[in-house]
């Protein structure tokens, strides 16, 4: 990635609620899952990252950092950061359950209540989640997008 692409990986909404910070943590999650980022692909310097999307150089680098803590990125000091090789195989081969104490199940927890109190019926819930799921997997690609 070169220049202002940045910009097009990163959806930044600063009229959230939610940190800078996490959306741009949520945002690389996304961009792994979705195949826009892959296992090994170096990710921008803090400081041009930090430039290009107009937020504070600790910005990321916290998002960055949050994003080491919980396995998705490398870093050293001459390499920067690059995302965690090892997740490719992981998505491939993982037997990894969602235990009632893993941050997994306590953020899927919380959604799911956000959901239910707004009013969301389970059946257009489980209906999202599968589509979503299929989506990430590549067996029911969005429109536009072919499986190879």
């Amino acid at each position: 990635m070169k220049g202002g692409i940045y910009l097009t990986l990163l959806a930044l909404d600063f009229s959230l609620d939610t940190p800078i910070y996490q959306q741009i943590r949520n945002q690389i999650v996304l961009g792994i899952a979705e195949g826009r980022l892959l296992p090994g692909e170096k990710l921008p310097p803090i400081r041009l990252l930090a430039e290009e999307t107009g937020v504070n150089v600790m910005t990321v680098n916290k998002a960055y950092q949050l994003l080491k803590q919980e396995g998705y990125l490398i870093t050293d000091r001459r390499n920067g950061a690059t995302i965690q090789p090892s997740l490719a195989e992981h998505a491939l081969t993982s037997a990894a359950s969602i235990s009632k104490s893993s941050d997994a199940y306590r953020t899927l927890r919380l959604l799911l209540s956000e959901l239910y109190v707004n009013g969301i019926p389970k059946e257009e819930l489980l209906a999202a989640c599968s589509e979503i799921y299929d989506e990430l997997t590549g067996s029911n690609p969005p429109d536009g997008i072919k499986c190879t």
